[in-house]
């Protein structure tokens, strides 16, 4: 090959590189939730939606709002778990971060940490099918104070409601979305963990949080087998 050949293609595989990388998109969501809600957004003309992350675990991994904060945006961020939650305060300090469980009432609750941090529960029926799968054991017991979610959203926005909701809970979604009250804090975007695990590993689809969303007037957009994506009808 010619020096002149050569020094043309490094030209070319430079412009290209550069070309692919100024249409590069970074997501920190665990299937490209983020992006997909990006998009979605984009198409309302709500470039800075507020949000709320219940469940929020980790402030940038696997994180379906961190897209957001970098982007501007604001909202609220809950994780009960107190090792886990001191990492907001650090990376997070615009966010409104909050300490406590969500569920449909104030209360206390046990919480299961376990050894997989991503399946943390205070669902004893969750932590029992993830031990089983061999994933994960529990690691310890704790008892939590939980904020019911009428009394969190009122408490974060009383006059107003998140733009985006995004809930992972392992095992309360259902509870806390049968709690919501749609017509009085409806949000445009609602991402919530639509599958639970059996005893051999195998993913099932749940059908009552469809069903719930569905009624509620929201539809799914998108599914990335993990996530449901759900869009209010009015305002789509």
């Amino acid at each position: 090959m010619s020096k002149k050949l050569k020094w043309f293609l490094y030209r070319l595989s430079g412009k290209i590189a550069k070309r692919v990388g100024d249409h590069e998109k970074a997501s920190y969501s665990q299937c490209g939730e983020d992006l997909i809600v990006r998009f979605v957004f984009d198409a309302l003309k709500i470039p800075n939606p507020t949000y709320i992350d219940i469940g929020a675990h980790h402030p940038t991994y696997l994180n379906n709002t961190y897209k957001f904060y970098l982007e501007g945006s604001r909202g609220v961020n809950v994780e009960p778990d107190p090792d886990l939650f001191s990492r907001f305060l650090e990376v997070r300090p615009d966010d409104k971060n909050v300490n406590v469980g969500v569920g449909a009432e104030d209360g206390h609750l046990i919480f299961y940490v376990m050894t997989t941090k991503t399946l943390n529960t205070f669902s004893e029926e969750e932590a029992n099918a993830a031990t089983k799968t061999g994933r994960t054991q529990v690691e310890k017991k704790i008892l939590l104070p939980v904020k019911g979610v009428v009394n969190l959203l009122q408490e974060f926005f009383p006059e107003t409601c998140p733009d985006f909701v995004s809930i992972d809970v392992e095992g309360l979604d259902y509870e806390i979305l049968s709690s919501w009250d749609f017509e009085l804090k409806r949000p445009r975007v609602v991402c919530v963990e639509t599958i639970v695990y059996d005893g051999t590993r195998r993913a099932v689809q749940r059908k009552d949080i469809d069903d719930l969303l569905q009624s509620a007037g929201y539809f799914q957009y998108a599914h990335t087998h993990i996530n449901g994506i759900y869009i209010d009808s009015r305002v789509w």
